[in-house]
């Protein structure tokens, strides 16, 4: 089963500061038909204005990635960690028993444009956790590179849930397989571009619902970005 979540059927959020598309039912936005996908709970496509973000709020048991498309994000938590997350990494904060942070855009006239991505814990109550790191365009292109994983595997980020994401690059010629659990569900984001994904036609924003598939091709792409999840179902 293939399903296309089109960009323009997300939910829509304009609070100035910030603009955002949900995937999946979040804050005000609610479809009782999109309450998640398996173990993946949200998918929101941020844009956050120049000088502006989310001030220190708090989460728990959720598992929390965030992948910058453009602009650069801060972060800061009362783990101590301090950093900027840029395009090509991918950021993991697990909040287990409770965490808080804020996120902000400390550019003068950039827009910073971003997933924010929750999945469910595998465990609650764990400790809190945070992790970064970086992936090359290289690495992504014309195949699929793990990103994260729960055992941290080919040097993916060490996720608390039962779900793996990779990201890949195609574009012109470039294609590729990857087998499924027909067993397991998948979700399919285009960050950027355009591509084919299982015969189907993406475009930017666009995502595809996946079940009781055994492979999934990726082709025809122009310029296209995309997060695969492998997901419990």
């Amino acid at each position: 089963m293939l399903q296309i979540r089109r960009a323009a059927e997300r939910g829509q959020a304009d609070h100035g500061w910030l603009k955002s598309q949900h995937t999946f039912s979040f804050a005000s936005y609610f479809d009782p038909q999109f309450m998640g996908w398996g173990n993946l709970r949200v998918i929101n496509e941020d844009r956050i204005a120049a000088g502006t973000g989310f001030g220190t709020h708090g989460h728990q048991d959720m598992e929390i990635v965030s992948y910058v498309i453009s602009g650069n994000l801060a972060h800061k938590d009362n783990m101590g960690n301090v950093t900027g997350i840029p395009p090509g990494d991918v950021q993991r904060m697990s909040a287990g028993t409770g965490v808080m942070h804020s996120e902000f855009n400390h550019a003068a006239n950039q827009e910073t444009h971003f997933l924010q991505i929750w999945l469910l814990p595998h465990t609650a109550g764990i400790q809190p956790s945070y992790e970064q790191k970086h992936f090359t365009a290289d690495t992504k292109r014309g195949r699929l590179c793990l990103v994260a994983d729960p055992a941290g595997a080919d040097g993916a980020v060490t996720i608390h849930s039962d779900a793996r994401i990779y990201s890949g690059l195609f574009d012109g010629a470039e294609a590729t397989s990857i087998a499924l659990n027909p067993q397991r569900k998948a979700y399919v984001q285009v960050v950027r571009g355009n591509v084919s994904v299982g015969g189907h036609a993406l475009n930017q924003g666009d995502g595809l619902l996946v079940a009781d598939e055994s492979d999934l091709k990726f082709e025809g792409g122009k310029d296209a970005e995309v997060l695969l999840f492998d997901l419990a179902a």
